[in-house]
């Protein structure tokens, strides 16, 4: 129940800005400005942090809130660590436009940054908060893909119809009549570039020619070794335009190529023969090999998060298999390791319990704490009803005006005192929701997560780990994983014993 709580147990001092953003028609006393401001300051106080900003956008349109002047005084603010945190009623008030929200998710995430959305019941300041941002985002991300995948399905069908896919024409080509046609004035200077390139065989050297004789690329830059390389790799000087044949990986990110069996070629007018880039291009591929840097190793799930029980941080070393531990050569194999912790969330959230009946009593204080809402808002439509009767009876002369003020003066008190209420018992609301989050919710995520485990790449396994695990003790006969997501007052840790085979198993 809430009232074993206390509100000012929270020491830190953090300081916030409170989001206002309600439509001007919107008459309810509950989606006034005023009410969603008591309502965030409310739960600001219960976490024992500072107000330091309200950006109020009363009347705007959520359509597209980036240009507003209190949007840019509230991303200044926090790129500025004024306030570090932005609390908002619901992610419809803060921008309507989906686009913009995961820009808004971006900026806070850089500059660590947290979102408090209370009618969502998401609060990053919270480790729960936090794990449970991150798997609806996930949910959110693979959504968005399954999006992209269909419209990207449409791509070749176009490509092999030899209808165009957009994009500027590569360098020594024009667009004319939807057809990739020699450009009169840049075809000359890229067939140079490869007669340069076979001759000088290096590509600072060709680009300093070019740019001593006056040539420049299309944009009027100079040019440089990594232009010469990419106008000398691309196929269409030799009469084949690629499509199909790269990806964006998003977010300003390079272009990366698709699988080789996805590309579809399309004949276009040469520029120079087939054999000249032939042999450019194993010229080039030569100069690689003998460049070549060994591939960077990939971060293991576990690193930084798995210790031995003697306290040393545990390692993969180069073409090993396992995680030792660098001090006691205490071993667990990489494999073992993940599939004990795929494990754990069957075992937690498939079976849960402790977990359920903590979550359950949670449930039971939010349960009685909307009830008590709901109350305080049919007593308040009830005064406002009988306020409005009373009136009535004034105008109609029906009613003195002394008795008028002995009528309606108490309910007018009244009414002041729910609307007082309303906010301070929904920041109640809210403070419970996100400090428990909702059982439901918790376990349908993490059966979610435990159903797709196997299917994520290593990346996404990592941050979910990241975010979901404090950490993990390895022992001689046990393993130890403690999550990060649990509520700090139930001290629960998984112990997960392993049999003598694969104690002598891991030694081997």
């Amino acid at each position: 129940m809430l009232e074993n709580f206390s509100f000012k147990e929270f020491e830190e001092k953090k300081r916030v800005g409170i989001w206002v953003r309600v439509s001007t028609d919107l008459k309810s006393q509950e989606e006034s400005p005023a009410h969603h401001e008591k309502r965030a300051r409310y739960y600001a106080e219960s976490k024992g942090w500072i107000v330091g900003a309200v950006y109020s956008l009363e009347g705007l349109s959520g359509k597209s809130v980036i240009d507003y002047a209190q949007t840019k005084k509230m991303m200044e603010d926090i790129r500025t660590g004024k306030i570090t945190g932005l609390i908002f009623s619901k992610l419809a008030r803060l921008a309507r436009n989906t686009r913009e929200l995961l820009e808004f998710s971006d900026f806070f995430q850089k500059h660590q940054a947290d979102m408090i959305s209370l009618d969502e019941s998401i609060d990053t300041s919270t480790p729960a908060g936090r794990m449970f941002y991150t798997l609806q985002a996930a949910q959110a991300q693979w959504e968005r893909e399954e999006i992209s995948a269909r419209v990207r399905a449409s791509v070749p069908i176009r490509a092999k119809l030899g209808k165009p896919l957009g994009g500027a024409a590569p360098f020594g080509y024009q667009w004319k009549d939807r057809e990739l046609v020699p450009d009169p004035e840049e075809a000359p200077v890229r067939k140079l570039i490869y007669e340069l390139f076979l001759k000088y065989k290096r590509r600072k050297t060709v680009a300093d020619v070019l740019n001593k004789a006056g040539y420049r690329t299309r944009n009027g830059s100079k040019f440089s070794d990594t232009t010469v390389t990419r106008l000398l790799q691309d196929p269409s000087a030799k009469g084949i335009r690629l499509a199909n044949h790269t990806r964006s990986l998003g977010g300003g990110k390079h272009w990366v190529p698709k699988p080789r069996e996805e590309w579809i070629e399309i004949p276009i007018e040469a520029i120079i023969d087939a054999e000249i880039w032939d042999e450019a291009n194993a010229i080039l591929q030569g100069i690689r090999r003998a460049r070549r840097k060994p591939a960077r190793r990939p971060v293991q799930i576990f690193a930084g998060i798995a210790f031995c029980f003697c306290g040393e941080k545990m390692r993969v070393p180069s073409n090993n298999r396992k995680y030792v531990c660098p001090k006691c050569h205490n071993k667990v194999s990489i494999i073992d390791l993940e599939e004990i912790f795929h494990l754990q969330l069957k075992n937690f959230f498939f079976s849960p319990e402790e977990i359920v009946s903590y979550l359950k009593s949670a449930d039971g204080a939010i349960k009685t704490k909307e009830e008590l809402l709901e109350a305080l808002k049919k007593e308040q439509a009830k005064i406002q009803s009988e306020m409005k009767k009373i009136y009535r009876l004034y105008i109609e002369d029906k009613i003195s005006t002394d008795g008028f003020g002995l009528a309606y003066r108490p309910l007018e008190e009244r009414a002041a005192e729910i609307s007082a209420e309303i906010p301070e018992m929904q920041s109640e609301v809210d403070f419970l929701k996100i400090q428990y989050l909702s059982s439901d919710e918790i376990l349908a995520e993490f059966r979610s997560l435990y159903e797709r485990w196997k299917t994520l790449d290593r990346e996404e396994k990592r941050i979910i780990v990241e975010h979901t695990v404090e950490r993990i003790e390895v022992g001689t006969g046990e393993i130890n994983i403690e999550l990060g997501y649990l509520p700090s007052s139930s001290e629960m840790m998984a112990s997960w014993q392993r049999s003598n085979t694969d104690s002598s198993k891991q030694s081997k």
